[in-house]
């Protein structure tokens, strides 16, 4: 019963920790469109039904049935265009669309109010008024991950052994047990101990894990000296390291594949030893570039979305696994969550920290996808925006008459292309996160 609770108090943690970015994202929106005098009508967290709203002057506030998101409803967001005819029973599918947009932010603007409108504003103030929402999401991250990183810290590899293997095992052995005939680990055969903390290796002080490791896989068949510290007493030892073959890993831990899709190997000296974690605070120094990796890993996810939700589907659909580093819905961010809070094994704090970094890892990415340049998202107001500014000087270069605000209506069409692909795509996420979900242990 507890661990159902614990499970329950997860997902709640990323449901309310998703509306409240989702409220700061509209915020970092809002803030500056008041201040450059913009009429907003609305300020809704969520889609669909409306559930509670208030009103505080010109704005309504509230809260809808689907918490996916949100939007301030700005007066003007499309220009009228001078002429424009009424709609008629011959009129396009999609003329009808731009035309009904038009009519829509038409009824935004309040009598005697057309200069409070979103398309009059310079085009700087507009794309500051875009980019205040991903703005608020980076600036959650940077200090979420501070949280995370300086505050909780970081589990890393110490100087001290956690496990000393009896025997060798090549990287591709299907085995994961000792048996006769195996040759002995030359850690163990030296009388290394689990909880020995090395001191040295060849006379030269050791500092870090990767110190350890460098040197053992770069002295296959050459004698070592260890020291190591074992009970508040020193230790020294000398060993061997044997060839072995391990698989070639990236910077991220990953293995490597070759072209034919197999995965690579390498020989290198070999020991048998592994370290203990010890959780350590990070410097201020460490929270940027960790939120840049975090960018760096979901601009990579994006720009190969397309095969990343073929893969999503033949794993919703057939035998496959699904890919740990690739999209997952926000059910599947809560269902993560709901399995961390309710495993006993981990510590709290480090439970707490985990789920404090899962939201971190969320708002890099509401910040990532919102800035790329289609509507209905903030980066295809900014990339609109861009275009008419660029227009403009172009006309003025040229010596040819301002051609005003880009007639950003009718790409309303595209809007809600995007829209629906965009809506696909989540149904496809959430389907495979409900029959195939991503596991993490």
């Amino acid at each position: 019963m507890e661990s159902v609770l614990l499970y329950i108090v997860g997902i709640l943690v990323v449901v309310i920790g998703l509306v409240v970015s989702i409220a700061l994202h509209e915020l970092g929106h809002f803030v500056p469109a008041k201040l450059f005098g913009v009429r907003v009508g609305q300020f809704m967290i969520g889609f669909g039904r409306t559930i509670v709203s208030w009103r505080r002057g010109e704005t309504e506030y509230g809260f809808k049935w689907i918490p996916l998101g949100g939007y301030i409803s700005m007066a003007g967001m499309y220009p009228p265009v001078a002429g424009q005819r009424a709609r008629t029973a011959s009129t396009g599918f999609f003329d009808t669309l731009v035309q009904d947009a038009r009519s829509a932010s038409a009824d935004t603007i309040a009598e005697g109010e057309d200069h409070r409108t979103f398309y009059r504003l310079p085009v700087g103030k507009r794309i500051i008024i875009m980019l205040g929402g991903p703005f608020m999401n980076l600036v959650i991250a940077v200090v979420l991950y501070a949280v995370v990183l300086m505050g909780f810290g970081v589990a890393q590899p110490s100087t001290t052994l956690g496990s000393v293997n009896e025997c060798v095992l090549p990287a591709t052995s299907e085995r994961q047990e000792c048996a006769p005939g195996d040759p002995a680990a030359p850690g163990a055969e030296a009388g290394l101990q689990p909880g020995d903390r090395i001191v040295a290796i060849g006379g030269t002080p050791i500092e870090t894990w990767d110190d350890v490791l460098t040197t053992i896989r770069a002295s296959a068949g050459d004698s070592l000296g260890f020291t190591v510290e074992r009970d508040g007493r020193t230790v020294e030892t000398a060993l061997t390291p044997l060839l072995t073959e391990r698989y070639v890993l990236d910077d991220r831990g990953r293995v490597v594949e070759g072209p034919d899709g197999e995965a690579l190997t390498e020989q290198v000296g070999f020991v048998g030893i592994a370290p203990a974690y010890e959780t350590v605070q990070q410097p201020v120094a460490a929270v940027l570039p960790a939120v840049g990796d975090n960018i760096s890993a979901v601009v990579g996810i994006i720009i190969n979305l397309p095969q990343r939700m073929i893969d999503v589907a033949q794993a919703a659909f057939g035998p496959e696994e699904r890919d740990p580093n690739g999209p997952i819905s926000v059910v599947g961010v809560g269902r993560i969550a709901g399995e961390i809070a309710s495993i006993d094994t981990i510590p709290v704090v480090e439970r707490i920290g985990f789920l404090t970094g899962l939201l971190a890892s969320l708002n890099v990415a509401l910040f990532v996808f919102n800035l790329i340049p289609l509507l209905p998202l903030d980066g295809g107001h900014v990339a609109a925006a861009l275009w008419e500014s660029l227009r403009r000087w172009f006309a003025q270069v040229r010596g040819k008459p301002d051609p005003g605000p880009i007639d950003t209506a009718r790409l309303v069409p595209v809007t809600l292309a995007v829209v629906l692909v965009l809506g696909l795509m989540s149904a496809l996420l959430i389907y495979a996160d409900i029959v195939n979900p991503v596991t993490l242990f």
